[in-house]
């Protein structure tokens, strides 16, 4: 159905590759053309046109753009959250690398912006969606944390490698999913448990729900041990991430009726040679 310079692009293209995914909607397939060649105009299909060639690559045998302009084309609709999500899985894959994805967010382009502001926020390390998510509730609250700490006891013996050093302290934060639950990991973890607690360590453990709706108590706690007072503009910081991506209702809502739109006009043909659906450059 599409012309031969075509690529998929978006979030269709971050599925082709494999990445972790924000925690969106239905959405729709997503291609990237150049404005010289028509447009297809199909049920579902949104079309973002590019006044020059697009870089592209092969996976599974179909194009897609690059990862960093895969990662750029995302960025007009997701939020900070959900690009971090994004971001992280394509770093620790090793299919794009910060120096690629600052060279991208030069660009006169609808979603540089926010990658601009998403890039310092990126970590290799990250090895979940949520690990990136809970990553960035403690960056939002201020909190001093360091990835992927080691920790060991005071002979140096290695004892465990924690989601979250909360930096100066002697506690961890952990993203706990289902699998901790299953009995062979459950096991494993209430042994590594117990040697933490003989190191004189503190675990904390946090699920999805946690992080979607008790934050104030996590970053509440977390100034206690700090030694500092409560400020509730760090809550605001995190709720408004939460609100902006989609893993709430503005978030989603805000992508849905542009993605709705969009669509209606191209399946219409509403919309005329010389625009764009989505447009590639300002």
């Amino acid at each position: 159905m599409l012309p031969p310079a075509s690529a998929f692009t978006h979030l269709t293209a971050a599925e082709l590759y494999g990445w972790w995914l924000p925690s969106t909607p239905p959405h729709p397939v997503f291609a990237a053309m150049r404005r010289c060649d028509p447009r297809p105009r199909r049920p579902g299909l949104l079309v973002c046109r590019h006044p020059k060639s697009f870089a592209w690559t092969l996976q599974e045998a179909l194009r897609v753009t690059t990862p960093a302009e895969t990662i750029l084309a995302a960025a007009r609709d997701l939020g900070v959250l959900d690009l971090v999500v994004l971001g992280d899985s394509a770093l620790r894959s090793g299919h794009v690398t910060l120096s690629e994805l600052r060279l991208c967010a030069e660009h006169r382009r609808r979603g540089a912006p926010l990658l601009r502001e998403v890039i310092p926020l990126l970590d290799r390390r990250s090895e979940s969606a949520w690990e990136s998510i809970m990553r960035v509730l403690h960056v939002a609250a201020g909190i001093p944390v360091e990835p992927q700490h080691h920790v060991r006891d005071e002979a140096g013996r290695f004892l465990a490698r924690a989601d979250f050093w909360v930096v100066g302290t002697r506690r961890l934060h952990e993203y706990d999913g289902g699998v901790h639950r299953e009995p062979e990991v459950q096991d494993d973890d209430l042994r590594r448990d117990r040697l933490l607690l003989d190191a004189d360590w503190q675990r904390h453990g946090f699920t999805s729900r946690h992080l979607l709706n008790e934050a104030a108590s996590i970053i509440r706690s977390t100034d206690e041990l700090l030694g500092r007072e409560w400020d509730a503009a760090r809550l605001r910081a995190w709720e408004d991430l939460l609100n902006a991506s989609m893993l709430r209702r503005p978030g989603r809502s805000r992508a849905l009726s542009h993605w709705r739109r969009a669509l209606a006009e191209a399946e219409s043909g509403q919309s005329q040679p010389s625009q764009t659906v989505l447009r590639g450059s300002d």
